[in-house]
């Protein structure tokens, strides 16, 4: 009888094992996917690699992360994806679409765009600033090897000079190296300077509440600042827009860009100003106000775009260099 018991209870054992072991797998915790999303609006900011859309659909922001692996299409055609990434400058419309991350935004896997010109010239300015930055800094390098090159070229004819000549050759070794040593420092000073700029002349134009028309006045303003300044070597063009605080966040965040975006339009119009000058017009919404809000007045100096004319302090040194030559 105790024979018949032992195989019985195997039995059953195993048959509980199996019964258990479904239940315990369909308790387990599936694999969650990638949350797949999209967004399709206009870029309202940008802060390197991270993009700011107002979503058309819903009226909220969305950040949109763009990286090396995205895919950019520009009128369907996948061209240089340098310039094409540059491009995407705030006021382009765009249609992303990837994976949400674990901070709610979108990383793209594809963004494509309607080739908008002023965003394609911007960019296409861009890339060409970068290489000339790139140049300047071979050629920095380039003049750093020839110096050298200079002082091993002068020890091997000391060695070769008798102890009179070497001593000559030493003291004009030490002449050349020192006047080398003040051009690559005035080298390096220029290209590190290419990119920081200085303001030489500014004016604020002003528009009606709820308006992003420009006014006689404002024109007046515009042309009186590039007249003043047509002058000045390689100048650059930053436009920033604002608004007063009545309104909510995204309705004062579109009409700034849009006030911004109008003075560029004016100044390249109407005051001759070339499209690459321009820096990407942007706009802040009511951040920044220039007075309080509390009263009209107040409002009425927070309505306004900032208009600046930069100049690297590289081109300026050279500018003043140049004039005090004889």
């Amino acid at each position: 009888m105790k024979f018949i018991r032992l195989p019985f209870l195997s039995i059953v054992c195993l048959y509980l094992v199996a019964a258990v072991m479904p239940a315990a797998a369909a308790k387990a915790k599936p694999v969650t996917p990638e949350h797949k999303a999209k967004v399709k609006g206009t870029i309202v900011s940008r802060d390197g690699d991270a993009i700011t859309v107002l979503d058309k659909k819903t009226g909220s922001t969305k950040v949109v992360n763009v990286s090396d692996t995205t895919t950019i299409e520009r009128d369907g055609f996948m061209s240089d994806s340098a310039m094409n990434k540059k491009a995407l400058v705030p006021g382009l419309t765009i249609y992303a679409k990837g994976v949400t991350n674990a901070k709610g935004q979108l990383d793209a896997k594809k963004v494509k765009f309607h080739p908008d010109v002023f965003a394609i010239t911007v960019a296409q300015q861009q890339l060409i600033m970068d290489n000339k930055a790139a140049a300047g800094h071979a050629q920095s390098t380039a003049d750093e090897g020839v110096s050298s090159a200079s002082a091993a070229q002068s020890s091997a004819n000391q060695a070769q000079s008798t102890a009179s000549q070497g001593l000559a050759s030493a003291q004009a070794a030490n002449t050349a190296a020192a006047s080398n040593a003040v051009a690559v420092q005035a080298v390096n000073t220029r290209v590190s300077n290419l990119g920081d700029y200085s303001t030489v002349a500014s004016a604020d134009v002003y528009f009606a509440n709820g308006s992003s028309r420009l006014t006689d006045a404002g024109k007046a303003d515009l042309d009186q600042l590039i007249s003043a300044n047509s002058n000045v070597n390689g100048y650059r063009v930053e436009i920033s827009g604002y608004t007063s605080s009545p309104g909510g966040l995204s309705y004062n965040q579109r009409l700034s860009q849009q006030r911004a975006a109008a003075v560029a339009q004016y100044l390249r119009e109407n005051a001759g100003v070339a499209m690459w000058r321009f820096v990407t017009p942007a706009g802040y919404g009511e951040t920044h106000p220039a007075a309080s809000d509390d009263d009209a007045n107040g409002r009425a100096l927070n309505r306004r775009v900032e208009v600046r004319i930069l100049v690297s302090k590289g081109l300026r040194e050279d500018s003043q260099v140049a004039t005090a030559r004889p």
